[in-house]
């Protein structure tokens, strides 16, 4: 919490008026302390087991797929500054795509999509 939620995740929160904050069922996001910091936020709720409202899952699989085996080292960081310039327009379409996904999310009752 005074790592990320503090200093980082509340200013983001007050600085965007309007934004609703996004996390998954981990742990550390239902303690209390963090549920009681949270208040007054809106904060989107999370089905279990659903990781189709995760952005960053859709992040992790992008970049996955598209990584391939490398011999070396200067191979591995050609790939992945490529990657990383690229990766703002990824990260652009995924949040443009967030109503849908949602919207899919609340019409299967939080089950499975295609998102």
């Amino acid at each position: 919490m005074d790592e990320i939620l503090t200093p980082v995740v509340l200013p983001m929160l007050l600085s965007h008026p309007g934004a609703i904050y996004q996390q998954d069922n981990a742990q550390p996001h239902t303690a209390r302390l963090t549920q009681q910091c949270l208040q007054g936020y809106d904060v989107l709720p999370w089905p279990a087991r659903s990781s189709d409202l995760s952005p960053i899952e859709h992040v992790w699989d992008v970049l996955g797929r598209q990584l391939w085996p490398s011999w070396n080292t200067g191979e591995l960081t050609a790939q992945l500054q490529r990657l990383w310039h690229d990766l703002p327009q990824v990260i652009g379409e995924l949040i443009d795509s967030m109503p849908r996904c949602v919207s899919a999310c609340i019409a299967a009752r939080g089950g499975f999509t295609t998102y």
